[in-house]
């Protein structure tokens, strides 16, 4: 398997601030704005930009929530053994809110397409727009294109695997490329 290194801790850094910033300013009044990260690593991205907007707007009242999506997939009944749920932390009504849904990368659009359906169990969204720290342009299945995107990778490959690592103080986006 080769690796490419796509974005070190820095460049990710600078990344989520950006996407940050891009919220902010689309957002005139964010206490009408709900972010949502998608379980299980989509929830990290959430998190940081949750962090960034507060630091930079001054305002902590963001609405947060963290959705799991097991149940809504299409392809629940299809493994050989049960799959295990995350917790679903969301505490709040989606009734009239705009809710941005944050994921770490997007690939075939599948997972949320499955959030947008666990969505409604909270309520009917005013909108919903999707972040993704990565977004691998050309494999999609579904007709989802997100709202704020960190980087594109123009990954064609079926054996390409974008794998981002959540470690303390050293995040990196890695292109992991097999040959089978």
């Amino acid at each position: 398997m080769d690796s490419k290194l796509i974005l070190n801790h820095k460049q990710i850094e600078i990344t989520m601030k950006r996407l940050a910033y891009e919220v902010i300013e689309n957002h005139d009044d964010l206490s009408k704005t709900a972010l949502v990260g998608m379980q299980p690593r989509g929830i990290f991205v959430a998190r940081i930009i949750r962090d960034h907007i507060e630091s930079i707007t001054g305002f902590k009242n963001i609405l947060y929530g963290e959705l799991d999506i097991t149940f809504y997939r299409d392809d629940f009944r299809t493994h050989d053994t049960p799959l295990t749920p995350s917790p679903i932390n969301i505490d709040f009504d989606m009734e009239g809110k705009n809710v941005i849904l944050i994921d770490d990368v997007l690939y075939t659009g599948r997972s949320v397409r499955s959030a947008m359906d666990a969505l409604i169990d909270f309520g009917r969204p005013a909108r919903v727009e999707l972040l993704a720290l990565i977004d691998r342009r050309y494999s999609r299945e579904n007709p989802v294109s997100p709202t704020y995107v960190g980087k594109v990778l123009d990954t064609r490959g079926t054996n390409d695997k974008v794998k981002v690592e959540w470690k303390e103080n050293n995040n990196n986006v890695w292109l992991n490329t097999t040959n089978e």
